[in-house]
Order: structure tokens, then sequence, then C-alpha cells
């Protein structure tokens, strides 16, 4: 573990550190974006860092949004990560001793006050149970819960201001990118949230015997401390490049194998610093903050997705990115097969060990620039996923052929879900349906009687909700536009009579007023204007 950097403080109100930080960025950017483009993504990365845990949580999560950023960008977002010193050994005694209610030495028989790992959320010890067994006592930082809170609020209200003052970023939805990050953040830091992931993963991994994780020690968690095995084994990492690395990346295609396609779910951040070697020649994960899950139809229809890579079938694929999410609404089928067909043709140029099943399945969810893309949570964390475990199985093996690797386990995978599936057999279902049948007619024929034998027809309509809205607001605007119109000629025709008191001896005080009304709705009207981004 490197010697954390010491953290450098600032008198500056929270507010303004966070405004120079990202001012300071906008001026770079403004000067640079055209003449060293390339220097910003670092300097972006730079300030994120000098700001803290919410801003280097910000900038992860940004890293996943491959449709909002460029590539560079998106490479040094994921290196992010915040150089912060461990705090003092006093209040972790105190955390964990509020936490429980028992004094550390009765709690523990050792305890180590010096922690061997520090990072911006938490900081871990080492100790050691009354019954013998080693344990890592992760402490969440004294202060941070207020912080996020803080510093959540400010970024809600600078986005706010930035989207009055550049309209075209509503388009990207800026306030949900910060409802999200602020939902991620507060399962970060929630221990016990962390502790309900890994007993969901445990289910998933303990029957595999080259898989495991360090189990949480019961009772000990709660929202700022939570207390688990200590895992004694070496990085994946010094493995990169040997035998031993090709055995790791085959046990950890494995691994993902039974996690997307059996269990559903799946540890969201396989980067190298999380994947350990056991001495038993175990692979063990850690850090489960992020975990994701797929639902048994997205599992199935992401099995096909796989399939219809390995077999270069265009319509296979287009019918699995459809049942996964990834593209909605109404399009041109032939169009859409003829594209993905150009995608996974120019794939079959690359060379084995570049091949990408995480950037073909990118590449195919963003045809036609994106208008049909869409990118919900489950699958946003899923790429996310397959984006890092690749690069860590290119990393332990840079010769792996995926594709072929891939095919060698499509049996499994198929196996896998029909152990996962559920509901009844083929045969109860159909008898099932059939029972329904006499019920269902005779609704029908009761339907008819009332309707005096003519058939009732029904029409239901989805999507045109936005259609409605903009409707409703137009009309809003028109009557708004009509109502100032009319208060200006009022106002006019009143100054004209010269009828009732008057303002510094020749101003009428109604026209005064139907002036004054007639601003106030005009200044309305301009802003709803502005604020949708169209004239």
């Amino acid at each position: 573990m490197s010697t954390p950097r010491p953290m450098r403080t600032s008198r500056l109100p929270r507010s303004l550190q966070i405004a120079v930080a990202l001012g300071g960025f906008g001026w770079t950017w403004w000067r640079r974006h055209r003449r060293a483009p390339d220097t910003l993504p670092a300097r972006l990365r730079e300030t994120l860092e000098g700001l803290g845990t919410t801003f280097v949580k910000l900038g992860q999560g940004l890293s996943l949004r491959r449709d909002l950023l460029p590539a560079p960008y998106l490479v040094e977002l994921e290196s992010l990560h915040a150089h912060v010193p461990p705090f003092e050994s006093a209040l972790a005694v105190a955390a964990i001793e509020s936490a429980f209610g028992q004094p550390v030495d009765q709690l523990f028989a050792e305890f180590e006050p010096v922690p061997f790992a520090a990072a911006s959320v938490a900081q871990v010890h080492r100790a050691q149970l009354p019954d013998g067994r080693t344990v890592a006592v992760k402490v969440r930082r004294p202060g941070i819960v207020a912080q996020v809170h803080a510093d959540l609020r400010l970024l809600r209200r600078f986005v706010r201001v930035c989207r009055w003052l550049l309209p075209g970023l509503r388009r990207y939805q800026p306030l949900d990118l910060i409802e999200e990050l602020g939902q991620f953040l507060h399962q970060e830091i929630d221990m016990v949230q962390e502790a309900r992931n890994m007993r969901r993963l445990a289910s998933t991994f303990d029957p595999l015997p080259y898989l495991t994780l360090p189990h949480v020690v019961e009772p000990l968690v709660a929202p700022a401390v939570i207390v688990q095995e200590f895992s004694h084994g070496a990085a994946l990492a010094t493995q990169n490049g040997t035998p031993r690395g090709r055995e790791l990346a085959g046990l950890l295609l494995d691994a993902y194998v039974h996690q997307l396609m059996g269990a559903g779910v799946f540890h969201a951040d396989p980067h190298p610093g999380n994947l350990f070697e056991l001495p038993d020649g175990r692979l063990c994960f850690h850090d489960f903050g992020s975990i994701g899950f797929l639902d048994p139809a997205s599992r199935t229809a992401f099995a096909q997705l796989i399939e219809g890579l390995v077999v270069d079938d265009a319509s296979a694929v287009l019918d699995a990115v459809v049942a996964m999410g990834f593209i909605t609404g109404p399009i041109d089928r032939r169009a859409y097969v003829r594209a993905i067909s150009e995608i996974l043709s120019s794939l079959a140029t690359l060379p084995l060990n570049e091949w990408s099943m995480a950037d073909a399945i990118w590449r195919v969810a963003r045809i036609g620039a994106g208008e049909n893309f869409r990118l919900p949570r489950h699958l946003l964390v899923l790429m996310r996923t397959l984006f890092l475990a690749e690069n860590t199985l290119r990393s332990l093996d840079p010769a792996l052929d995926l594709m072929q690797a891939l095919g060698a386990r499509a049996e499994r995978m198929a196996q896998t879900l029909r152990q996962q599936a559920v509901g009844r057999p083929m045969h109860e279902q159909l008898l099932k349906s059939a029972e329904q049948l006499p019920v269902v007619a005779m609704q029908i024929l009761r339907q008819l009687q009332l309707d005096e034998g003519r058939p009732a027809l029904s029409l239901h309509h989805r999507g045109l909700e936005p259609l409605e809205t903009t409707l409703a607001r137009t009309g809003n605007r028109l009557a708004l536009a009509l109502v100032t119109l009319g208060l200006y000629l009022a106002g006019s025709v009143m100054m004209l009579h010269g009828a009732g008191p008057r303002l510094w001896g020749h101003l009428p005080v109604l026209s005064a007023l139907a002036f004054a009304a007639a601003l106030v709705l005009s200044w309305r009207l301009v802003r709803a204007i502005s604020r949708s981004g169209h004239l």
C-alpha cells in the first residue's frame, strides 16, 4: 500500500472551494479545448481528487457514462482515487465502541490502532477476536455523512445555475445524475448495506470451490463499522502475464458466467485491486459497496446476446439488446440488422486478443446516434462491470481469445440458465391456462349481453404522455401571452384616458399596475421558454 499524500486543507468555505475548483477547470477547458485538449482529462481528474470524497465518487460515477464522455475522460475518471491520510486511531476506537456499546478490549483480544489501509470512505484495522480469529475492522470516516449531504446540496445548486445559464445541458439530465450519485454514495458509506451485499454474494460464492469472499462477522455490523474475516492472499495483478495468470483468467471468467447467468447478482467492481488469490488457489473478491442485479428475463436475453455475438448472428443480437432494454421505441429493423452486421464484420478483422464483447454491445446499443438508446441503472452497472472484467482478464492473460473462451462456455451458460429457471413445468402451465378458458368465455358472453350483442372496443395508447405534456404547456403559454398582451393594451388605454390618481404627475396608477403585472408575466413567459430550450 502506497503512503497517502498529506491532505491539503483550506480555510475557504466549502461552497467557495467547490466554486473555485470547478471554475478553475472551466477556465482551463476554455483555454485549452482547442490547443491542447489531451491535457484536459488529467486536469479534470486532479480537480475532482482535490475536492474530496463526494467528487471522487462523482467522477467514478461519470466513468460509467460512456454515452456522455469521450474515451480519454473515461480512462482518467476510472483511475480516480482520493489520496487521504488515515484519521486518528482514537476516533476509530470511539466509533467502534459507540457502534457496539462495548470497549474495544472486550470486543477484541487484540486491536492494532494503526490502520493497514485507508481510503476516502473508511480505513481498516487488523484485530483478533477472543476465539482467535483474525479479522478486519472497517471504520467509516468521522463526519463523512454530513460532508456528503452538504456537498450534494451544493452540487444541486451549482447544477441548477449551470442549467439556467446553459439550457443545452438539460438534455443530459444533470440533476438526475446528481441524484444517482447521491444514491450510490449513501449506499457506499453505509456499512450495513455493504454487509447485506456481502451476505447476498456469499450465498452465490460459497457453493463454488474456486471462489470465496471475506464473510461478515455477525453480529458486528453497524452503519459506521463492519467487522469481516481477514483474507491472507496476494493481489491478482502479481500474476499478470504468467501461466498462473492464464489459469486465474479462466477462473474469473467462470466466476462471472456463474454470477451473471446463474445467480443474477454480481460483484460490480472487478478491478485488480479488489481481486486476490488465496494460498489455497481460490479467487477472493473484496469491496462490496457496489453490486449489480439481473432479473431472469435479462439473464436469458444476455445469454442470447453473447451467443449472437459468438456465431455472428446480427438478427439474434438485435433481438437480445431489445429484450434487455438497451433499445426502445419503434425502429427500422432492417436498418438495425444491417448496421449490426457491419459492426460484427469490423470486429472480425481485429486480432483475437483485442476483441471486446463489452465494446461490441456498446456499439450495437448506440446505433443511430443513440436515438433509441436507453441505459437504466442495472444496465449501466452491467456495462461498467463488463469493461472492468475484460480489462482484468486481458491483464492476466494478454493472449486471451475471448470469443473462443465464451464459445467453450456456451453449453455451461445454457445449463446454468436451465437450472435457475423458475416456474411450473410447461405442461402444468398449459393445463392451468386451459382451466381458465371457460371463465374467460363466460365473461365475454356476459359483456356481450350488457352491450346488446355488440362487442365493445377499448383503445389504449402508450408513449403519448410527453406529447400531452407539451400540448398542455403550449396552451398555458399561449393563454399567458394573451393575458400579458391584454394588460399591456389596458395600461395603454388607461394612459390615454388619464382616469384616477397619478404617479409623478403624469402616470395613472391603474396604468402602472397593469404594466407592472404585464412585466411580471412577460418575465415568467421568457423564463419558461428559456428553461425549455426551445423558442
